[in-house]
């Protein structure tokens, strides 16, 4: 079951990491052919603070997603006692990502319905994320 979960876990992390270089892209370079650096980054923590924590973010999803693929290590012992919290936490945080997208869109309807919402749809991967890691857990 493990192996059947890294392909979505390196999946996830694949997405998460074209989000992370498409910004430093665009911080750097500011090419025209991506969207500008306000539809990466919300502003409400600082770039040079969340850069690192992204990079935090991808190297722990890879360990758990290389785990994974190995079908041993610290992410695929059994953690069955976390495992519907994580899973019940997914869920809290991709709800949160639906209420950010309807309130992103009440507030700037000049922006429907793509406008602002990268942030938005990465967060929705690291839910994802958490969510595959979680149900693996929950059923071993």
């Amino acid at each position: 079951m493990s192996r059947d979960s890294s392909f979505l876990l390196w999946l996830l992390t694949f997405l998460l990491s074209l989000r992370v270089l498409g910004q430093v892209i665009v911080f750097i370079w500011g090419p025209r052919w991506l969207p500008p650096m306000e539809q990466w980054h919300s502003g409400i923590v600082p770039y040079r603070t969340m850069l690192p924590t992204q990079i935090v973010v991808l190297v722990l999803m890879s360990w758990a997603a290389a785990d994974f693929s190995r079908g041993a290590g610290a992410f695929v012992e059994p953690k069955w006692k976390a495992a519907w919290t994580i899973v019940w936490f997914s869920y809290v945080y991709a709800g949160g990502m639906v209420l950010r997208y309807v309130i992103r869109m009440a507030k700037r309807p000049d922006q429907r319905w793509a406008g602002g919402t990268i942030p938005i749809v990465f967060h929705g991967v690291v839910a994802a994320f958490l969510w595959v890691f979680g149900r693996y857990h929950a059923y071993l």
